[in-house]
């Protein structure tokens, strides 16, 4: 028994369909193509079927008609066929307008427009004999002699359905005279051909929902295939732990850095540590340079006493520091009040130990910080 893995039970992810649109696998009927490409035709010389059928008549009056002057004129024939151009070229371009732009409807209506470099390059595979052989008596192969066998039984029923139908009214041409006869021949004939091309459209209704279902069907993933191609394109967890856990480091190490920069590291005073520095030229308030709770919080007071740089014991402005305040940016503006409390008494006790100044008073112990700025 084949493991569940292995089943492609799966619907395609957007990431297998984008996949294969690039290599040129989308969902494509060519009956629909044909049956556009036909009904466009039918309809364009419907449109302008009656304007050809008159210029072609009047080509053929003008080339019949021997005029003795011209047979003197050795222009003549170039002037025939600057007539000849003038004429046929309105209603043939129109015709053709109307035939591409059916085309390229009726070829993009199911998958899109989609053109691949992958699909036009040269592959050998394609050139493999027993690939050859393997398209030629496959399951695709066989339904598409199905759908041949059943559009000669649509369009040989519809032809001798149209025939039957207006078998008096063509029968009746022969009685008209000209021009009336021509135009009501074409009339018919444009329907005729029109109704003919009409039925290919049942093969194509038929058709299209098929190949999509056969599009989905060929593209159907496992359990695996589905967790590697999120591993390939989100990346294994594992590795990105990893990556996580290096950039935590590296980050880590660059904020261990600046606490000998620091001005002042207020703590809570063992579970929470925050450095800052304020450099008035440069910033407009004091930043947070590193920051961290427990183990994280020793270390950086075990490097501010290295360098000399003054721990404040301050819990409610720590606190409120950390939970408000990210790294490298400068603290909210609620808080300014507090930190210049801090920065003062530094600065003042910095002036008392080089005997510039006299011994400042203890920080206070409750520090203005706003009733929403507490944790």
């Amino acid at each position: 028994m084949a493991d569940d893995g292995a089943e492609k039970t799966e619907q395609p992810t957007s990431k297998k369909l984008q996949d294969a649109a690039e290599k040129g696998q989308i969902a494509r009927s060519k009956d629909m193509g044909t049956a556009f490409v036909l009904i466009g035709s039918a309809t364009a010389i419907l449109v302008f079927g009656k304007m050809l059928a008159m210029a072609i008549l009047d080509i053929g009056q003008r080339m019949l008609r021997l005029n003795p002057k011209d047979i003197f004129e050795t222009n003549s024939m170039f002037t025939a066929w600057g007539d000849v151009a003038q004429h046929l070229i309105p209603p043939m371009a129109g015709i053709f307008f109307i035939i591409v732009i059916a085309a390229f409807i009726g070829n993009t209506f199911l998958g899109g427009f989609n053109f691949s470099w992958q699909a036009a390059g040269f592959k050998a595979s394609k050139m493999s004999p027993m690939k050859g052989l393997k398209r030629m008596f496959g399951l695709q192969a066989l339904v598409e002699l199905l759908k041949s066998f059943l559009k000669v039984l649509v369009v040989v029923g519809f032809a001798y359905f149209l025939l039957k139908m207006f078998f008096f009214d063509i029968m009746a041409l022969s009685l008209m005279s000209e021009p009336n006869n021509i135009e009501s021949a074409l009339h018919f004939l444009a329907w005729l051909f029109f109704g003919l091309c009409s039925s290919v459209s049942i093969i194509a209704l038929v058709d299209a929902p098929y190949q999509k279902w056969n599009h989905i069907k060929q593209l159907k993933m496992s359990l695996q295939e589905i967790k590697d191609e999120y591993k390939s394109s989100e990346g294994d967890p594992q590795i990105k732990a990893r990556i996580r856990r290096t950039q935590m480091q590296m980050s880590m190490k660059r904020m261990m850095q600046e606490v000998p920069n620091a001005d002042v590291i207020v703590t809570n005073p063992t579970h929470y540590a925050i450095a800052l520095k304020y450099d008035q030229g440069k910033f407009r308030a004091p930043v947070v340079v590193a920051k961290g709770v427990d183990e994280v919080a020793m270390h950086i007071r075990k490097i501010g006493n290295e360098h000399k740089v003054p721990v404040i014991e301050s819990p409610a402005l720590a606190r409120s520091i950390f939970h408000t305040t990210k790294l490298d940016h400068p603290i909210p503006e609620q808080l300014f009040a507090a930190v210049a409390q801090v920065l003062a008494y530094v600065y003042q006790l910095k002036m008392y130990k080089k005997g510039k100044s006299s011994r400042p008073k203890s920080l206070a112990k409750n520090l203005p910080i706003p009733e929403g700025y507490r944790h």
